[in-house]
C-alpha cells in the first residue's frame, strides 16, 4: 500500500511513552504505526520528538467585532501563532468577541467569521452570563460547543458584553450544563474581595504589579473554588477550574476529586515560568488574573503537576494593542498574557529537559488530557484512527525569542528576550504541514471548527433548535 504521508525515524510519543516508530497517514488520519512504509510524501524526523499536536484549552481570540476590538487578536493571526507554536487545536473562549458568544445566534456568527480564516482547528466554548438561562445553553449545545465558560471574577477593564455571574446564575447554569453532558469551565475568584482590595490600592496610589498581585490574594481564589466545588457536588455538573494559580487551590480540587466530584483543573504556562519576584521588572505584560504568584507557589505547582494533581496546561492567551499595556496604573492595564506561540517549546524545555518529566506525561498534559476532557475524540494522541496532528520538536536547541518572530497581531509578549531550549521545527494538521522552520506558516487556511454534538442536533437549523430546545432539555426559568 502507498500511503499519503509517512513520518519516519522520529521518537514518537505514544500512549505508553516514547518509541522510535514510523507513522503512516491517509486522508488526514493516522492509519498505521510500524516501519518502512511506502508513501507519496515522507518526512524524515531523525533527531526529533514527534508529539501529538497541542490542544490548548484556553485561548482568547477576537474573531468578530469592531471598534475597540479591531486591533486585537483575530482568527488569522491567532491560529497562525498556534501553527508556529505546535498547537493544532485550540479551544476558544467566548468573551473577547463583540458580541460575546452567549447564545446560538452569536455562536453561528462566530462560525461564519472563522470560515476560511483558520490555520489550525478551533473548538468553541459557550459563554454563560446573568440573563442567558432561558434556553441559550441548550442552543449552543445544539450548535456544537465542546463546553461552557462562566466567570465569577474578571478584569474591570473588560467591556461589559460579558459580565461576571452571581451564585444564583452559577448554580442554575450548572443544572442546565449537566443536562448537556458537557463541561463547565470556571474562572474562580471572589469578586467582592478582589474588587474591594483593588479599589483601596488605587485610592492609596499603590499602582504597581506587586500591588495588583496583593489585590488578588490566594484566599480569594481558594474561597471561590470551595464554593464552586460545593455547587458541583450538589448538581452533579462536570466542571473544570481554569488557570489555577495556587497550591492551595490545587489541593482543594484534589480533595474534591477524592470525594467523587467530577472536576479537573488547568495551570497556565506563565504560572510555571514567571514569579511575582520579577513581576515589577516586567510590568503589565505579566498582568493576568489570577495573578503571577511567589516563587514558592511556582515550585509547589510544578510538584503537583509532576504528581498528576493538575490535569492539563494551557496558555490563557489574551493579547492586546501595546497601548493598553503601556500604562503607569497597572489596574487600568489590559489583563492577559500573550503565550499561545510558546506553550510547547517552553513546556518541553522546562518540564522534560530541565525537570526530567517523562514524554508520556508531557503529551498527556499538552494534548490527550484536554482532548479527553472536552470530548475531542479525534484529537490528542498518536494512535490509529486519530487525526494526524503532530508537532515535531528539536530538543536541546536554544534560541532567543524575538518580537519579530511572533505571529500575533500585536508583537508583544513577556517571553520576548527569553532563551528557550527547544525548537518547533514542524507542525502538521490532519496530515498537512501548517508550519515548518524552513517555509514558515502556511498561507492556506486548512483549519476548521471542531464541533461536538449530541442527541443528533447537528442536522437542525437555528429555527428548529429554538423551537425544540425546551422539550428536549426542559427549560429552567430564573
Amino acid at each position: 500500500m502507498i500511503h499519503d504521508l509517512a513520518i519516519t525515524n522520529g521518537l514518537a510519543i505514544l500512549e505508553n511513552g516514547g518509541k522510535h516508530i514510523d507513522i503512516a497517514v491517509d486522508n488526514g488520519v493516522i492509519t498505521q504505526l510500524g516501519r518502512q512504509f511506502n508513501a507519496r510524501k515522507v518526512i524524515d524526523a531523525t533527531g526529533l520528538i514527534v508529539s501529538p499536536g497541542m490542544v490548548d484549552a484556553h485561548v482568547h481570540l477576537t474573531g468578530i467585532g469592531g471598534g475597540l476590538r479591531d486591533n486585537f487578536e483575530g482568527y488569522q493571526t491567532g491560529t497562525s501563532a498556534g501553527a508556529k507554536g505546535g498547537v493544532t487545536t485550540l479551544i476558544e473562549m467566548p468573551m473577547n468577541q463583540l458580541p460575546a458568544t452567549i447564545n446560538g445566534r452569536t455562536l453561528l456568527q462566530k462560525y461564519n467569521a472563522g470560515q476560511n480564516n483558520l490555520k489550525v482547528d478551533v473548538a468553541s466554548l459557550g459563554g454563560i452570563v446573568p440573563g442567558n438561562l432561558n434556553g441559550e445553553i441548550q442552543e449552543m449545545n445544539c450548535q456544537g460547543v465542546c463546553g461552557y465558560f462562566i466567570a465569577t471574577c474578571g478584569h474591570r477593564c473588560m467591556k461589559a458584553d460579558f459580565t461576571n455571574s452571581d451564585d444564583h446564575t452559577l448554580l442554575e447554569a450548572m443544572k442546565q450544563v449537566k443536562k448537556t453532558g458537557k463541561v463547565l469551565t470556571i474562572h474562580a475568584e471572589n469578586e467582592a474581595i478582589t474588587q474591594m482590595l483593588a479599589e483601596r490600592s488605587e485610592a492609596s496610589g499603590q499602582l504597581s504589579m506587586a500591588d495588583f498581585v496583593a489585590s488578588r490574594p490566594v484566599f480569594a481564589e481558594v474561597e471561590e473554588i470551595r464554593r464552586v466545588l460545593s455547587m458541583a457536588k450538589e448538581t452533579g455538573c462536570r466542571i473544570s477550574i481554569t488557570h489555577v494559580s495556587s497550591i492551595e487551590g490545587v489541593d482543594e480540587i484534589t480533595k474534591a476529586k477524592a470525594d467523587g466530584i467530577d472536576v479537573t483543573c488547568e495551570v497556565c504556562v506563565h504560572y510555571l515560568y514567571f514569579s511575582k519576584e520579577e513581576a515589577d521588572r516586567i510590568g503589565p505584560l505579566l498582568k493576568c488574573a489570577p495573578p503571577i504568584r511567589e516563587k514558592r507557589q511556582q515550585t509547589g505547582l510544578w510538584q503537583r503537576l509532576r504528581d498528576g494533581k493538575i490535569d492539563y496546561v494551557a496558555s490563557d492567551h489574551s493579547t492586546c494593542p501595546p497601548r493598553l499595556k503601556a500604562v503607569k496604573n497597572v489596574f487600568q492595564a489590559w489583563g492577559g498574557v500573550a503565550g499561545l506561540q510558546n506553550n510547547v517549546d517552553i513546556m518541553f524545555d522546562e518540564a522534560v529537559q530541565k525537570r526530567k518529566m517523562t514524554l508520556k506525561q508531557f503529551a498527556r498534559l499538552v494534548a490527550s488530557n484536554p482532548a479527553d476532557r472536552f470530548g475531542l475524540s479525534k484529537k490528542g494522541r498518536i494512535s490509529v484512527g486519530k487525526d494526524a496532528d503532530f508537532v515535531l520538536i528539536k530538543p536541546n536547541t536554544s534560541y532567543i525569542l524575538k518580537a519579530d518572530q511572533l505571529e500575533y497581531r500585536n508583537k508583544i509578549s513577556p517571553y520576548v528576550g527569553r532563551s528557550i531550549g527547544a525548537k518547533i521545527t514542524q507542525t502538521i494538521l490532519r496530515g498537512r504541514t501548517v508550519y515548518s522552520e524552513q517555509g514558515g506558516v502556511t498561507t492556506a487556511f486548512q483549519g476548521q471548527f471542531v464541533k461536538k454534538f449530541n442527541q443528533n442536533h447537528h442536522n437542525w437549523t437555528f429555527k428548529q433548535l429554538c423551537d425544540k430546545r425546551d422539550t428536549i432539555f426542559g427549560q429552567s426559568k430564573q
